[in-house]
């Protein structure tokens, strides 16, 4: 299989790239250039859609020094909006900036762990760490209804008014960069969207997933060349440090991650429209990797830049701690090899 990029994908980087090094406002650009449509396929109104689009996108937003949420409040609200025959134009524009709200104390990565309730279009229950809360127009909630089964039956999808009545919010800053917040729904209304979700969410996860992979492959090939450079300018006993054999083993070991990392990201990318148990044990695999190499790359460029790597003037921290942090989101490696394991089996 070929896994060079298409002239129009080689388009798109360079001109997302461009705009992300200049752009006072990334997300406004991202919008006016197209860049969000790439994320979802031509029957939804973009022009992508396929999992190298969105790691082609997500790599280039994980290389930049940008918090931009564009997996909270782009991929998966615009992903569960189409799968409830819902028009994305003004997402993919830019005008509408939506949140989705799932997790929940005590669901660690358990995606049917639902303990919101909802009885016809009256919500009420506690959602925790929804990212972009704050600044969205509208939050797509996910909620069981009154009465079903706990399992992955019976969870279904609502659109909420950041205004509506009964909602409320408690926001923070967040490691990684960026601001999430709790939300308390107290006979909260909303629009019913899809009665029965569970299927759509979990594709749509598995493309955040996905995203959140390719961001972190960004991350970490900008950690290795800024290593790499130190290592060439920073001298001591009158010459680079990088001419030491113990440091330049240790940058090859780096590259050398960098380079499984973008493996298992192009094995993920590949089967994301696959069925259900192969596409998990693919993004399984590649996710477990990610958080393992992320991990020791961040660790390694820390100690090989020293006392300045930890500081927050220098971009290496702030790439250090979301690389760190990625891992936490959508499963971290315990999570992932236990998933592989029972999906092998």
């Amino acid at each position: 299989m070929n896994f060079d990029l298409t002239d129009e994908q080689r388009m798109l980087q360079d001109t997302l790239r461009k705009a992300l090094a200049t752009a006072s406002d990334p997300w406004a650009a991202l919008a006016e250039l197209g860049v969000i449509g790439a994320l979802f396929s031509e029957d939804a109104g973009g022009f992508g859609g396929t999992g190298f689009d969105i790691a082609l996108v997500f790599e280039e937003l994980g290389r930049a020094d940008v918090a931009l949420p564009m997996i909270d409040c782009a991929l998966v609200p615009g992903l569960l909006l189409t799968a409830a025959g819902q028009d994305i134009a003004d997402v993919i524009a830019g005008t509408e900036k939506l949140a989705w709200a799932h997790g929940e104390l005590g669901a660690r990565y358990d995606l049917d762990w639902v303990e919101t309730r909802a009885d016809g279009d009256v919500i009420s229950g506690q959602k925790a760490v929804v990212v972009g809360a704050e600044d969205a127009d509208s939050i797509i909630v996910t909620a069981r209804h009154a009465g079903a089964k706990d399992d992955h039956t019976g969870i279904g999808l609502w659109r909420v008014a950041r205004d509506a009545a009964g909602l409320s919010l408690h926001g923070y800053d967040i490691a990684q960069g960026g601001r999430a917040a709790e939300l308390t729904l107290e006979n909260t209304p909303g629009e019913p969207l899809l009665p029965e979700a569970f299927n759509a969410l979990s594709q749509a996860v598995v493309a955040a997933t996905l995203a959140q992979m390719a961001e972190t492959l960004g991350a970490m090939e900008t950690v290795a060349a800024m290593t790499q450079d130190y290592l060439k300018t920073r001298k001591q006993f009158g010459r680079p440090i990088g001419s030491f054999q113990v440091l330049a083993h240790r940058l090859a070991d780096m590259m050398l991650e960098v380079e499984q990392a973008r493996s298992a990201v192009i094995l993920a990318a590949g089967h994301l429209h696959d069925a259900p148990a192969q596409r998990d044990l693919h993004v399984s695999a590649a996710k477990n990797l990610i958080g393992r190499a992320g991990r020791m790359i961040a660790e390694e460029a820390i100690q090989m830049h020293g006392g300045i790597g930890m500081t927050e003037e220098y971009a290496l921290g702030r790439f250090a701690k979301r690389i760190i942090m990625a891992d936490h989101r959508f499963g971290d490696t315990d999570h992932h090899l236990e998933r592989f394991i029972a999906l092998r089996a």
